[in-house]
């Protein structure tokens, strides 16, 4: 058994992509992003993601690692933690 080119594994990826109607450009460096991310959104360190990686810098890791919105969406601001407004007091357009 011959292992696949680089070639043959971007033509997967794309194909892939395309029967699942993902019309964003993909690669098969789109695999890595998407691995770290879903590790991070998942809980686990970023120091973990780094080892997995195989980065030796900590910033290498935080570029690939990229939250996705409906994550940052559960975060709670500290201010809002203050208790200064009820949260019918707010509209949702500011």
């Amino acid at each position: 058994m011959k292992p696949i080119s680089t070639r043959q594994l971007y033509r997967v990826v794309v194909e892939a992509a395309q029967a699942a109607d993902i019309a964003k450009r993909v690669g098969p460096h789109t695999l890595r992003h998407s691995f770290a991310t879903h590790l991070l959104e998942d809980g686990t360190d970023i120091r973990i993601i780094q080892v997995l990686l195989g980065h030796a810098k900590l910033n290498s890791t935080a570029f690939y690692t990229k939250v996705a919105t409906r994550t940052v969406r559960t975060v709670t601001s500290p201010l809002d933690k203050l208790g200064l407004f009820k949260p019918e007091e707010i509209s949702p357009d500011g």
